[in-house]
Formats: structure tokens, sequence, C-alpha cells
């Protein structure tokens, strides 16, 4: 149960910490788009460091 609530804890600390700098780069009046366009790029280089490395042809 500790684990499952450090887990909770972990979540909910990335979010506010992603509202925090969506907010802060883009303020109150464009909020909305900017958590739309930062979560795309958060999700795009998410799956570009998943890719592994091409092995170097020797």
């Amino acid at each position: 149960m500790a684990l499952l609530r450090g887990l909770f804890w972990l979540v909910l600390f990335l979010f506010f910490t992603f509202c925090f700098v969506v907010l802060f780069e883009y303020g109150t009046h464009d909020f909305a788009s900017g958590f739309k366009l930062e979560f795309e790029r958060v999700k795009t280089f998410a799956t570009e460091a998943a890719k592994p490395t091409p092995k170097p042809k020797k």
C-alpha cells in the first residue's frame, strides 16, 4: 500500500510540475493550448528516447 501511495504522490508531483512549467511559459491566457502543445512535445520526446540506437556499421 505504501508503494501505491508513493507512486500516487510521484505522479501528482509530476503533473503539477508540468502544469507549473506550462503556466510559466504560456501564462494564464494561453494555458489550454500551451498544455496541449507541451504534452505533444513530451510525448514525442518520450517516443524518440524509447527507440533503440542504431548499431554503427564497421
